[in-house]
């Protein structure tokens, strides 16, 4: 049911209609959000829900990890990727110019400042993330996330300070992400690696504990772990001389995990769901509440003219009309945006999945840095993902690619059947070169974009959807969002 048009700050009347490009995560939690605000929406998506990168990824909701991609680091393993065809970033040798192009803006990104600015750009939006998931849950969306805590393994110490220095990081933008060591023959729970930004000093594996405190955002205001504590580094023990929170203590060494993986860390915060029955319950609830998803729908183009809404063209269909409409095609996005004054570059950079059984039931994710793999349970079965290839979106799938993932983890997986694969995948993640998304409006009047997050759009999702929904229906930016301006 539409609400009459109002008239918004900037003099603009508010939309009673909308076309949503796009049925992922993204896009269908932005027609949630604007069915929330009142507005008639129809969902056009060339194939499904969920069809695209919001199928077979790792289904993480880690906010904690939510983070520009091109880093300082890159010159040292980049070099290395191109000529090495079985490591997790992948580039094929061809000369392709526009996807020299990105890679050539993406390295120009690597630096600290560039990263220190981007990251200064996706705490805001990072910190609303999982309050966005539990707004979905809490009023009809039929699926639910489930917390950590996320088990980081390391053959070392030394292979683990990249990762520990990251986490820092974000801690010193504006995060709280608790991390503790787990594998202590003692049980303390210890730290080594890089200075934290809460500790003077970089902390001793002798010296430092993780210790107990109320787990409060930046700012004031206490943040939504399950837990009620998280964990900081510090020279002495806490009241409770270390103690981990309730929930955290049965954590263990997963069974799963060979002798190899010395160094063993848990993550908790997060929070991880199962991506395609999400994203497919959220396309529910937008037809629950009167949207309309229309599938086989392959947009070729839009007509925008002020004060006479937008005309999506769609292949072989008559065009579909409303007061606004918004892109959420993921790597495919510049196809439609880009004649709208959408200029940043989106390469797809595309993940490969698959499912194996175990001896034992894995109950928490699985993340290993140096192999650049991450794994989840799902349906009774393990998700094992990673690779980054940079390929076109409609390439064909490369089994070579998840002949790499095999490689790299047979050496750290025990009572993991790996060669009964099933539901082998690959998925196109739109990665932007500066790791900042493109939410907002374009050029063309009604015409709004949301897309450009890398490997975080699940995560990010909800939140977009929320804060673009405020952004077309009030004529406001919303203060998250306002770095991931499309026309930058």
């Amino acid at each position: 049911m539409t609400t009459p048009s109002r008239i918004t700050p900037s003099g603009a009347r508010t939309p009673r209609t909308a076309v949503v490009v796009g049925a992922g995560m993204v896009g269908l939690a932005t027609a949630w959000h604007l069915q929330e605000r009142g507005v008639d929406v129809t969902v056009l998506d060339r194939e499904g829900v969920a069809a695209g990168s919001s199928w077979g990824n790792a289904g993480w909701l880690t906010p904690g990890m939510a983070m520009p991609l091109a880093d300082p680091t890159l010159w040292t393993y980049a070099p290395k990727a191109l000529l090495d065809p079985a490591a997790p970033l992948h580039v094929p040798a061809r000369l392709d110019p526009r996807l020299w192009s990105f890679l050539a803006r993406f390295a120009a990104h690597a630096t600290q400042r560039a990263w220190d600015r981007a990251m200064a750009a996706l705490t805001p939006i990072d910190r609303l993330a999982l309050d966005a998931f539990d707004e979905l849950s809490a009023h009809g969306v039929a699926a639910r996330s489930t917390p950590g805590p996320f088990v980081i393994g390391f053959e070392d110490e030394r292979q683990a300070a990249p990762f520990l220095h990251e986490i820092a990081q974000v801690e010193a933008a504006g995060q709280v992400v608790p991390l503790r060591r787990i594998d202590q023959p003692d049980g303390a729970a210890r730290l080594s690696g890089p200075t934290h930004p809460d500790a003077g000093r970089a902390p001793e594996a002798s010296g430092a504990v993780w210790h107990t405190t109320p787990a409060t955002r930046p700012g004031g205001g206490r943040a939504p772990e399950a837990s009620g504590a998280v964990w900081h580094a510090s020279s002495s023990t806490s009241p409770d001389r270390g103690r981990a929170p309730e929930a955290s203590d049965a954590v263990g060494r997963p069974a799963q995990l060979t002798d190899r993986v010395r160094a063993v860390y848990a993550l908790e915060g997060q929070r991880f769901i199962e991506p395609g029955p999400f994203v497919g319950a959220l396309g529910d609830a937008v037809r629950a509440r009167g949207g309309r998803i229309v599938t086989g729908a392959t947009v070729t183009g839009l007509l925008a003219q002020e004060g006479r809404g937008v005309q999506v063209l769609v292949d072989g269909q008559d065009p579909v009309v409303a007061d606004v409409a918004v892109l959420a095609t993921g790597a495919w996005l510049p196809g439609l945006a880009r004649p709208l004054g959408v200029r940043t570059l989106v390469q797809a950079g595309r993940g490969y999945s698959f499912t194996v059984k175990t001896d034992v039931p894995v109950e928490q994710p699985i993340y290993l840095p140096a192999r650049r793999v991450a794994c989840t349970p799902y349906q009774g079965r393990f998700r094992i993902a990673g690779t980054m290839e940079f390929r076109g979106p409609d390439e064909p799938f490369q089994p070579r690619r998840i002949e790499a993932i095999l490689a790299s983890v047979r050496d750290l997986f025990q009572g993991v059947d790996l060669d009964d694969r099933h539901d082998e995948w690959v998925g196109s993640r739109p990665v932007t070169p500066d790791g900042l998304p493109l939410v907002g409006a374009t050029r063309a009047p009604g015409v709004y974009v949301a897309g450009g997050h890398g490997m975080w759009g699940i995560v990010l999702g909800p939140a977009t959807g929320k804060l673009l929904a405020e952004q077309i229906v009030t004529g406001t930016v919303p203060q998250e969002i306002r770095a991931f301006d499309p026309l930058r």
